[in-house]
């Protein structure tokens, strides 16, 4: 039996930027993933790096990640891939007071985002029908990044700090006394230690049972699209079009990402096939970029892939201790958790270290939550956004 001070079960950004912390902190973690370091969710997120939430616990997670982002190399080495595109949030003129409130909320925290008319985004995105909308959310700081090589460099960057990585690891059993962890058995061998975080994404509902606890999750599968932009579209911002119930930013290379927020695949088995694509899916996402940009029309698809997170009823994270002593929930992102990341594993780690989170308050994200009725809504009008 190998014994670390703490096993993180999931090698996604949640689980790999909770070992960065818990090893700058002087411990010594083990990540144990079932496939390979960003196989599962994070692989698959669209990446937008932006602090645009209807719930104040999530925007200052955001604002507190978007530091990491910013300024990759000093705080944690290696490549994040972040690109500043500048971010928009386009809102149907009934939703105008609550994209007023969002702005006011974020700019009381500090975070750089503004109020925008449709004339001023015409400016900032000549391409763009605007005669849809009044208002926007404009942040000039925010884009995207790359999901894979930041867990990559997270997982590097913990390593070099005394953390380990198991890859190809199933985890079958959690063994406990009492009330309390002890430690995992997986298919490799069995790890001990008094700390054992349950960060597995689709399957934290089976790693949950294994202590006793149910915890209220689903799946979620989200099918993303890139299309070749035409010439006469040189870039455009990352954008959440609300109006259109979609969401799209610039990739490398000369195209666009794109994906759909309605008719989505809900409660599919976390080891079912992620694929095949849908065509009729696709169909429609093009057909609402070519409605915000109607030069896209002289495009191209180019390729696609699905993704598959745990969702929550609120479609929001679940943060805490639950269960036996020791163990501890960092799941249920409902495809947001990318962004969040740096910032969840910061306070997850002051959580376990010193009895509460001071970077942000996460007591919000409660695992108890759901068993006391106390679901989450955006405090400006009930919106999900990717």
């Amino acid at each position: 039996m190998k014994t670390f001070d703490a096993i993180i079960i999931g090698g996604g950004i949640a689980g790999v930027s909770l070992a960065f912390h818990l090893a700058q902190r002087g411990l010594k973690p083990v990540v144990l993933e079932r496939s390979f370091v960003a196989a599962h969710a994070t692989g698959h997120a669209s990446g937008l790096v932006r602090m645009h939430y209807d719930l104040e616990g999530e925007a200052r997670l955001a604002w507190v990640s978007f530091e990491y982002f910013r300024n990759w190399q000093t705080r944690v080495g290696g490549e994040c891939g972040f690109t500043r595109t500048g971010f928009l949030d386009i809102v149907a003129p009934a939703q105008n007071d609550r994209v007023r409130a969002n702005v006011a909320l974020h700019q009381q925290i500090g975070i750089p985002s503004l109020l925008v008319t449709a004339d001023d985004v015409r400016r900032l995105a000549p391409s763009f029908v605007t005669d849809d909308f009044e208002l926007a959310a404009y942040e000039p700081e925010s884009g995207y990044a790359d999901p894979s090589a930041t867990a990559g460099s997270l997982m590097t960057a913990a390593r070099a700090q005394g953390a380990a990585l198991v890859q190809g690891c199933r985890v079958l059993d959690i063994a406990t006394d009492g009330d309390r962890v002890l430690g995992v058995e997986t298919d490799q061998e069995a790890y001990s230690a008094p700390i054992v975080v349950n960060a597995a994404g689709s399957w934290a509902r089976e790693v949950g049972l294994m202590v006793g606890v149910d915890l209220p999750l689903t799946t979620w599968t989200h099918e993303v699209f890139y299309i070749r932009r035409p010439p006469i579209v040189p870039t455009h911002p990352t954008v959440i079009d609300d109006s259109l119930s979609m969401y799209f930013r610039p990739e490398t290379g000369g195209l666009t990402l794109i994906a759909l927020e309605d008719e989505n695949r809900f409660d599919e088995a976390p080891d079912a096939d992620l694929g095949p694509i849908s065509r009729d899916a696709m169909t429609r996402a093009v057909d609402r970029l070519c409605m915000r940009i109607p030069a896209m029309a002289e495009g191209s698809f180019h390729s696609a892939h699905a993704g598959r997170d745990g969702l929550t009823p609120d479609q929001r994270p679940v943060l805490g201790q639950v269960g036996p002593k020791g163990f501890y929930v960092a799941c249920g992102f409902s495809g947001t958790g990318f962004k969040l990341g740096p910032a969840v594993g910061l306070c997850m780690a002051e959580l376990i270290l010193d009895g509460k989170a001071t970077t942000v308050d996460i007591s919000v994200f409660d695992p108890g939550r759901f068993s006391r009725g106390e679901m989450l809504k955006g405090q400006f009008g009930h919106t999900m956004w990717r």
